[in-house]
């Protein structure tokens, strides 16, 4: 079997985790880490992130794990440019142009993007049509999120000039939930539904000036029920390591006097993780589309189920239909 060359650029928590998985996967091998940083704690070799296309010859496919609020927009599509690629990027309200910037960038080199390949975007996103699709006729759906940490969230805040360490959790609304599973929840929209917890470790000197920022940041935080804590870093080094997360999609819909539920869950006991396996399966995807002589950049909606595995279509076809 030949195997997808694959490289990450980027090694926070989800790099880690992409370095992790990459290793379980028949058809992967990871031929190196590009890193602002000189040095890295792993035994995969470390590159300048400034000479990435150097490596253009022995590379099939990158796994962009950098943070959503400015390095992807910003980066994202020079690294198209030279490889195929695969991201996790998490502004929901932004996908569309970012799809098309990476688009453009993809198709000049010959190359595929797959864009925002996380749960949500990314698996949620697939769940959402598919109950739209199958009860087209008269529904309603709702997306919740957590109880959990948002690292696309969190990212953000740690952004913010003068802040040194910060998470934030996103908690929905049980009534709301129950809500929705009875098909009474019309109307409500995710801010309404959700609140946002942060915990920010930062001088007091700059609190007031930060905690103003995070409530005023479009996208993520304008809108919604904000709680800002401010906490210091051995509360935080002890309360605040986990990531889990998970959430919600739930559709209802009437066929003629027959309600119907359709709700598929997600449980995360680490984040990084499950948004990292996500990412590699696309990944794979990416690396199969430019096999068939695709290019152009891709949304998880466009990528036909049997791509993500490492499975045989005959096999999958044998197996699961």
């Amino acid at each position: 079997m030949t195997k997808i060359r694959a490289a990450i650029v980027g090694y926070g928590n989800l790099g880690k985790s992409v370095e992790k998985l990459i290793a379980q996967q028949p058809d992967m091998e990871l031929v190196g880490i590009f890193s602002r940083r000189e040095t890295l704690d792993t035994e995969t070799p470390v590159f300048n992130v400034a000479d990435a296309e150097k490596h253009t010859e022995d590379i099939d496919l990158l796994f962009l794990c950098m943070g959503s609020a400015t390095d992807i927009p910003e980066q994202a599509p020079g690294f198209a440019a030279f490889a195929c690629t695969v991201d996790t990027y998490d502004n929901h309200r932004d996908v569309p142009r970012h799809r098309r910037v990476m688009d453009e960038a993809a198709r000049a080199a010959g190359n595929v993007s797959v864009v925002s390949t996380g749960w949500d975007p990314g698996m949620f996103s697939i769940n959402r049509v598919y109950g739209a699709a199958m009860l087209a006729a008269n529904h309603q759906q709702h997306t919740f999120w957590g109880p959990g940490l948002s690292q696309g969230h969190s990212d953000a805040l740690r952004r913010i000039s003068g802040v040194q360490k910060a998470v934030q959790y996103t908690l929905p609304s049980e009534e709301a939930l129950e809500k929705a599973r009875r098909g009474e929840a019309a109307g409500l929209t995710g801010k309404q539904t959700h609140q946002r917890h942060c915990y920010v470790v930062a001088p007091e000197s700059e609190h007031e000036r930060i905690e103003d920022e995070i409530r005023t940041m479009a996208d993520y935080f304008v809108g919604y029920e904000v709680e800002v804590n401010f906490i210091d870093e051995a509360t935080f080094d002890a309360e605040h390591n986990g990531m889990p997360h998970g959430g919600h999609v739930i559709t209802t819909g009437d066929t003629g006097g027959f309600n119907h539920t359709v709700e598929y869950i997600l449980k995360l006991e680490r984040n990084p993780d499950f948004t990292a396996s996500s990412q590699i399966a696309f990944g794979r995807a990416a690396y199969r589309l430019k096999e068939q002589g695709q290019t152009g950049a891709f949304t998880v909606l466009e990528v036909a189920p049997y791509l993500l595995s490492p499975e045989p279509l005959e096999d999958l076809v044998s197996r699961d239909v």
